[in-house]
């Protein structure tokens, strides 16, 4: 049985971008955009209405934006995984991107080959940060939380539960430089499988839901060493 195309929603509000980008990725095996959205209410909408495996979705939009339209789609459909595809790159919009829980992001102006990588791989389930916005989400949880109204989760290697192994600190290292299920498992020479195994153990540890909040967690708490 032939595998199913990976079904993506569109939503870019540049019409000619749009219409490049939606060319180029149906030019990839394997890849459908079966709907488009130039608008955030829109992009909402066919969420609820249409099965997809994946959202690529600009910020920069009318109507609700496209930080609110993350938001509303993880809400109504929160095991539909969301990657951003923007021009801006700020700190504070990273951190806004993860609370609405967006998975990966990506600056407009990578290679094609790059955002089908990252398409493919936030649709199987992992994160995808690309070094920019990794360098910022180190760069906005080292300054000083001089007004933050709740302090960072604190914890230690010697006051978590069951302590973190010697392979899910290295794991989680390679987490924090932006690395995949399969790139991880190609560094340290084990299978895909073994990688999704410690990472579900290590959000357990931590506490914490997803990778990002795995990777800012540790980062905060020194449990591994900075990239």
């Amino acid at each position: 049985m032939a595998n199913q195309p990976l079904r993506i929603l569109l939503v870019e509000d540049d019409e000619l971008f749009r219409l490049g980008l939606s060319v180029r990725l149906q030019q990839e095996p394997g890849i459908e955009v079966i709907a488009e959205a130039e608008d955030g209410e829109t992009a909402v909408a066919l969420a609820t209405r249409q099965a997809f495996d994946i959202v690529l979705l600009d910020v920069g939009l009318p109507g609700i934006g496209g930080i609110e339209a993350c938001r509303q789609i993880k809400q109504k459909q929160p095991q539909l995984p969301v990657l951003v595809l923007t021009s801006r790159s700020q700190p504070a919009l990273i951190t806004r991107l993860i609370e609405a829980g967006a998975q990966g992001y990506c600056l407009k102006g990578i290679a094609a080959e790059t955002l089908i990588l990252a398409l493919r791989s936030v649709a199987a389930g992992a994160s995808w940060w690309d070094s920019t916005a990794t360098q910022e989400i180190r760069a906005a949880i080292e300054k000083p939380a001089e007004s933050a109204p709740n302090p960072a989760k604190q914890v230690t290697p010697t006051t978590l539960p069951v302590p973190l192994t010697q392979r899910e600190q290295e794991i989680l290292s390679l987490l924090a430089a932006g690395k995949n299920n399969q790139e991880i498992a190609e560094s340290l020479f084990i299978a895909p499988g073994t990688v999704r195994v410690h990472v579900h153990a290590i959000l357990q540890k931590l506490d914490v839901r997803d990778r990002t909040q795995a990777v800012i967690v540790a980062i905060q708490n020194q449990l591994i060493d900075r990239v």
